[in-house]
């Protein structure tokens, strides 16, 4: 495994994260898979554990709480918080009134009395960043948080809350968490230069796409992914994007396999190349699934394997741009664009 730092923070972190979405309804695991899933992690040099409140109603927090019982201090723990908790509409987003309730509901249901990590799960474009800061800023003070990072910010959000911050003399988001694979590298263009630009550590998600290069999708297979079972439309190959998708797949099995390489070790070895980012989210629903990830830890792809990838998946191209989760409100509902 690979350590790096976390931004400007001096706290060290592996190169892969375990992110614990599949905790609980989502990916239909036990507290036993769970724990014995962190403990595999932990064994295998993994030290963050990322998750969040909205994850299968909290249980995917009470899930890890379970799990990191008596070795809390050994691990880097981040949780996130914004996205809606039940039907009450102040149930969410980013105001101080939500996030002080959202933090100690996190607390407890993880049974700590902080988090190293307290991330803002999506933009709210209803709540001011000055809000949204000071809250955060007096949590950090309170010693109930140590950092607090952004998640899926378009790229002007996160320079706006930068400015924010050195404006009404707040602390800084100090990470970004963005999605991020070799299908989906639009990032690069902006959101990349801007966090190396403010020193933001990168904690990206996702870099199997879904598990589109996990392996287990190619021409010719059915698809019997976990997510293909709830999200459909993702994985339709009658789709033009997702026919688009398995084109590229296929020509990037052919370069893992002339390097030796696993679809896996591939896909998580380039996002982690990037020196904008810090660590890859992981997101195994099953031990074998951990154990079949942690065997890319410590995958360097040579120049020749990224020069291959390039020409497959042009640097900054989306190959399914509608599926991103950073599109500016005004582009998703037209009454923000009419007067």
């Amino acid at each position: 495994m690979q350590y790096r730092t976390l931004g400007r923070t001096g706290v060290q972190v592996s190169s892969l994260a375990l992110g614990a979405m599949n905790f609980g309804a989502i990916g239909r695991t036990t507290q036993d898979e769970a724990t014995a899933i962190v403990d595999a992690a932990l064994e295998g040099g993994i030290n963050l554990i990322d998750t969040a409140d909205m994850y299968s109603g909290g249980e995917s927090e009470e899930m890890v709480g379970k799990a990191i019982a008596g070795r809390r201090d050994d691990i880097v723990l981040a949780t996130k918080a914004s996205m809606p908790m039940g039907d009450e509409r102040n149930h969410q987003g980013s105001s101080r009134r939500w996030l002080v309730t959202a933090l100690d509901n996190s607390l407890r249901r993880l049974g700590v009395d902080h988090v190293d990590l307290y991330q803002i799960h999506r933009w709210d474009p209803h709540t001011s960043d000055e809000e949204t800061l000071s809250a955060l800023t007096d949590l950090q003070r309170a010693g109930k948080i140590r950092y607090f990072g952004s998640s899926t910010f378009p790229a002007y959000r996160i320079v706006q809350a930068q400015w924010a911050a050195r404006a009404h003399h707040l602390s800084r988001y100090v990470t970004e968490q963005p999605s991020y694979s070799i299908l989906q590298r639009g990032i690069e263009t902006h959101v990349l230069p801007v966090t190396e630009q403010y020193g933001l550590g990168v904690l990206v998600w996702s870099p199997l796409a879904s598990g589109w290069l996990s392996g287990a999708i190619r021409a010719g297979q059915d698809i019997t992914t976990s997510r293909s079972t709830f999200m459909p439309q993702r994985f339709d190959t009658t789709l033009p994007a997702n026919r688009a998708r398995l084109d590229a797949v296929e020509q990037l099995a052919k370069v893992a396999d002339d390097a030796g390489l696993t679809m896996i070790q591939l896909a998580l070895g380039f996002v982690t190349a990037h020196p904008a980012v810090t660590s890859a989210l992981i997101g195994p629903r099953t031990p074998h699934h951990l154990h079949a990830q942690l065997a890319a830890a410590d995958t360097v792809l040579p120049a020749d394997v990224l020069d291959a990838i390039d020409a497959i998946v042009a640097p900054g191209t989306d190959l399914a741009a509608h599926e991103k989760l950073d599109t500016p409100p005004a582009l998703l509902d037209p009454s923000l664009r009419r007067r």
